[in-house]
């Protein structure tokens, strides 16, 4: 039966419980932290030679859907009636929107440390412990906007040229990437400091602390996140029927590419998918 996944802003206070409930268990059980371990794994640099299969590359939406939605299971095997909602930074864009309510995710982090003392992810309630990290620290942390170099989150019109965009990726497939739907989503672009992070990459730089880097599983809103942007990439799909997703083979031998990114049918780890598998979610799961 297919389930369905609605905004954060609609969900009642219910619904609100049950996911965070959900989210707990896993964390009470380890469960959760091995989430975090994979995108730490997974999280490879332009720069670095291994494959890259998670950011920076062709497959960062079809490997982000999976991750996703193993994640959804989980959840499900605790509660069936539980599904990942989405943010839609584009409307819900200041530190006031219900999403960071005592209810659901918390608020910000406190100056100085940076530690997030209010909801249900507090470190002081003492069941949010940060064991896979990127830092010393033991506690979520966020820093909204961050005030020491400014920025705002994306805007409805910012989304809406990504959107426009017809071909699914480009040449050389990475963050330098020019044009193409993926990169733009995902958010590399040309120019320095804030001006290079744009859509996807704007929104971890925007909530900061932990949303920063491989480690940012560790912060619940990473999933609200992913899955609005999985969202995205639902709706272009819907919009360009054409547009497959590329590359369809690996490039030739003697590109730099070659054997680093995943054409259409080539395995994703840590799963034995590819992202033609990973196309159609029309099956498993809606947006409302």
């Amino acid at each position: 039966m297919v389930h369905t996944r609605k905004n954060q802003r609609g969900l009642t206070s219910a619904e609100r419980r049950k996911f965070v409930s959900a989210v707990l268990e896993l964390k009470r059980r380890g469960t959760y932290d091995e989430f975090v371990r994979t995108h730490i794994d997974y999280y490879v640099a332009d720069g670095e030679t291994r494959l890259r299969l998670a950011h920076a590359t062709p497959s960062f939406l079809p490997w982000h859907r999976k991750f996703l939605l193993e994640f959804e299971r989980e959840l499900r095997r605790i509660d069936p009636t539980v599904t990942v909602p989405y943010w839609d930074w584009t409307r819900d864009n200041t530190p006031a929107a219900s999403l960071w309510g005592e209810d659901f995710m918390g608020g910000n982090g406190r100056r100085g440390d940076l530690q997030v003392t209010t909801g249900p992810f507090a470190h002081a309630g003492g069941r949010w412990n940060i064991v896979y990290g990127m830092t010393e620290g033991g506690f979520l942390t966020r820093d909204f906007g961050r005030p020491s170099s400014p920025l705002t989150l994306p805007t409805e019109a910012q989304v809406d040229a990504v959107m426009r965009e017809t071909v699914y990726d480009v040449a050389p497939w990475n963050s330098t990437s020019a044009s193409g739907f993926r990169n733009g989503l995902e958010g590399w672009g040309p120019g320095r400091t804030n001006d290079r992070f744009r859509l996807h990459n704007r929104v971890h730089r925007w909530v900061g602390g932990l949303m920063l880097g491989g480690a940012s599983v560790n912060d619940p809103v990473f999933w609200l996140h992913h899955s609005f942007v999985d969202l995205l990439w639902s709706r272009w799909q819907q919009r360009h029927p054409r547009a497959t997703y590329l590359p369809t083979r690996q490039p030739p031998p003697g590109d730099a590419q070659r054997g680093r990114i995943a054409a259409l049918d080539d395995r994703m780890g840590p799963w034995d998918v590819t992202p033609a598998q990973m196309l159609d979610h029309s099956g498993i799961y809606r947006y409302v």
